[in-house]
């Protein structure tokens, strides 16, 4: 198998997790035979200090040109004075726009190593395993007009959908739904926003075609609430793009931290993966972040570009043993608890390695037999 990956590091804690999560990858491309190049690239703030742009052309043209994009994260407080299209998180918006992914996938899994690290009971979120779609080019985010004009101060933005978007978008959930639980949440405020009511009838519509898929309907101020009561009621949650940022985030609580949550975004001419987490400055160069949603991001990469489910099981494997081995990043130690080893980032990303390749190894050998 071969496969190029463009490696966007990005600013803060990006280029400590991805560096993880690109060694996982080798990993793998060694263990299995496959051959996997890595393009780095500039986006966010580092790219503005070298070029003067969050998304320089070199870094757009170089990730069109690969397999799979791998971001690490954007965003630096320094260059909060700029102008918004010149600050880093313009970068990512425009790399997203660029490359055409229309569906963000997010999973969030309950981990029962880390049921202590989650505020929600542990009865709460056992088994928990809800996927987001989330609609990732259209609504608030992209819709025209959009201003702010401070003499007057007024500012506006629009929140706009056209049914072939929802359509696109609706068909990934229901298609990734049939291979799951066979159950689709789709979340819109369709009580009172007409774009809302063009969602929730052409999803309606879509479910025709998937009979074996039960779809329901849910506002999105009381989804916000049954996640965090009721989760595992939940399979392939389905929404707009700013109801699935919140309600994706917050969904981070159920796992514990939001360091521990991946993405893919499919559907374009090529996919971009990137963990949740953002840059988190305050503790860049420390060794306090976690690799583990990078690292399961790049299980993703495994699984949607390169159609290497075993292996993206065997990372996946491997990061819950490890978290039941007891080993912990900051984020998801709590206090002196009996059982938790505390390491850095770079030593969990050699612990996923080492089980990783343990695994790997096995599933050779059985085959070998």
């Amino acid at each position: 198998m071969k496969l190029k990956i463009a490696v966007l590091a990005g600013d803060g804690i990006g280029p400590e997790v991805t560096q993880q999560a690109t060694q996982i990858l080798r990993a793998v491309a060694e263990l299995g035979g496959h051959d996997f190049t890595f393009v780095p690239g500039l986006i966010g703030g580092t790219a503005i200090t070298e070029t003067g742009s969050p998304l320089p052309t070199a870094t757009l043209d170089s990730a069109l040109e690969c397999d799979a994009v791998l971001l690490g994260a954007v965003g630096d407080n320094k260059f909060n004075a700029l102008p918004p299209d010149k600050r880093p998180e313009a970068g990512l918006l425009q790399i997203r726009q660029a490359l055409g992914g229309f569906a963000n996938l997010r999973p969030s899994i309950a981990y029962a190593a880390l049921s202590e690290s989650s505020p929600l009971r542990p009865e709460v979120t056992k088994d928990v395993d809800i996927l987001f779609v989330r609609e990732l080019l259209g609504g608030l985010y992209f819709g025209a007009p959009r201003w702010w004009n401070k003499e007057t101060n007024e500012a506006i933005n629009t929140m706009r959908y056209t049914r072939d978007e929802v359509v696109r978008v609706a068909r990934v959930a229901f298609e990734l739904a049939a291979k799951r639980r066979r159950k689709v949440t789709s979340v819109d405020k369709a009580n009172v926003l007409e774009v809302s009511q063009l969602w929730r009838a052409t999803v309606t519509e879509v479910a025709k075609d998937y009979p074996s898929v039960t779809l329901e309907h849910q506002l999105v101020d009381s989804m916000a609430m049954h996640i965090m009561n009721i989760p595992r009621n939940f399979d392939v949650v389905l929404t707009e793009n700013l109801f699935g940022d919140i309600l994706s985030d917050e969904a981070g609580v159920i796992t514990g931290s939001l360091g521990m949550l991946p993405s893919a975004t499919i559907g374009g001419a090529v996919n971009l993966y990137e963990p949740v987490h953002g840059s988190a400055p305050d503790i860049a160069g420390t060794g306090k972040a976690n690799p583990l949603g990078a690292i399961l991001t790049a299980a993703m990469i495994l699984r949607h570009s390169a159609n290497l489910e075993q292996d993206a099981k065997a990372v996946e494997q491997a990061v819950h043993k490890i978290l039941d081995a007891g080993y912990r990043t900051a984020d998801i130690a709590r206090g002196q608890q009996p059982g938790q080893t505390p390491v850095s980032t770079q030593e969990m990303g050699k612990l996923v390695h080492q089980a990783l390749a343990e695994s790997i190894d096995r599933r050779q050998a059985m085959h070998a037999v």
